[in-house]
């Protein structure tokens, strides 16, 4: 098959963080499997967090994540890239410095040439080398669709972790990237994504959360995560029922990319999207002026997402800064942390 011809995007049935399993179908899987008791763990699965930490001493824990996905984009180079920048957000989004990864590689080998799928390894390797990571080493199968991603190591100073439950009452909720990856990629599968859209899609997509790493050290960051596949209701929503509190969204402040927000406009929506509503929906109180694409959005797959940071007042307008002079012009105040059961409220 001729290279050129290939588009990734018709071979799966799904793209990105899009292809994760629902929310409310992945809590019944986990629901009756066994926790871990080990005292050196200090994050596990048990708050829904981003990756797992273990103390090795006073000084470093280990932090350890995996990623991947099937295309989100038809250029091979390209969906190597944004896996890799995906995957390693997970340690960042705990306040870790990566130090290594390893490929997580399935690929329809009767039906991808194999030039192709070099081109894929290598957007991945580009993007470990930009944040200095070595990639090792690897696993690979021959799959239906096309799988790509990593499973990364980290390192953090213990006094450093952020957890996505440790957010308080009053907190702000800074979003470091703007919404609306999961409509941009179902415009691009339609066939119906510009090239200024698509421009959008790879420089937010590409964009590495190491801001995480300098976050981390600010005392007044209470609490982080990554918005992903579970778009920035699920993910806030984890953060609610870990830190046992509520949430108020300023929905008029929220970021999205203006390609995303002219296609959810004229009424291009994900499975995905709606998926996601299905499975925490009922914990949301949307204010009843919301038009349906902006609640779309707000429920929209991110595929390398945004860090999502609740930090102290006092800290607000320097966090903030901290965003933009890092190159994360979008990054905006969306929000608070407020007492009362896990809940969201939309104005």
């Amino acid at each position: 098959m001729d290279s050129d011809a290939i588009r990734l995007t018709d071979l799966s049935h799904g793209g990105g963080c899009g292809c994760k399993i629902a929310p409310a179908l992945l809590s019944e899987i986990l629901s009756t499997l066994p926790r871990p008791t080990d005292d050196a763990l200090m994050v596990g699965a048990e708050d829904s967090d981003d990756a797992a930490v273990y103390r090795i001493d006073d000084r470093q824990a280990l932090v350890a994540t995996t990623d991947f996905f099937m295309p989100i984009v038809d250029d091979p180079f390209d969906f190597g890239r944004i896996a890799a920048v995906n995957a390693l957000s997970d340690v960042y989004a705990v306040g870790g410095r990566p130090v290594l990864a390893l490929a997580v590689v399935g690929m329809p080998i009767d039906t991808l040439p194999v030039d192709v799928i070099r081109r894929i390894l290598e957007g991945g390797q580009a993007a470990c080398r930009t944040a200095g990571v070595p990639v090792a080493g690897g696993h690979s199968i021959d799959a239906p669709e096309p799988i790509y991603g990593l499973a990364a190591v980290g390192l953090v100073d213990p006094r450093h972790v952020k957890r996505n439950g440790d957010a308080q009452a009053g907190d702000i909720l800074i979003l470091g990237k703007a919404l609306g990856v999961g409509v941009l990629s179902a415009a691009l599968k339609k066939e119906q994504l510009d090239k200024d859209g698509y421009a959008e899609m790879l420089a937010t997509t590409t964009q590495l959360n190491d801001i995480g790493m300098e976050l981390a050290e600010v005392s007044g960051v209470h609490a982080m995560t990554d918005v992903t596949g579970f778009g920035l209701l699920g993910h806030l929503m984890e953060v609610c029922r870990a830190s046992r509190l509520a949430a108020r969204l300023m929905e008029a402040h929220l970021p999205a990319l203006p390609t995303a927000k002219r296609l959810a406009k004229g009424g291009l929506s994900t499975g995905a999207a709606a998926r996601n509503w299905a499975s925490y929906g009922t914990e949301i109180d949307l204010s009843a002026a919301l038009p349906a694409w902006r609640k779309d959005l707000l429920c929209d797959p991110q595929t390398s997402g945004g860090l999502l940071v609740s930090c102290a007042p006092g800290e607000a307008e320097a966090v903030l800064g901290l965003f933009h002079e890092r190159g994360y012009g979008a990054a905006a105040v969306i929000g608070t942390m407020v007492e009362g059961s896990p809940r969201i409220t939309v104005d």
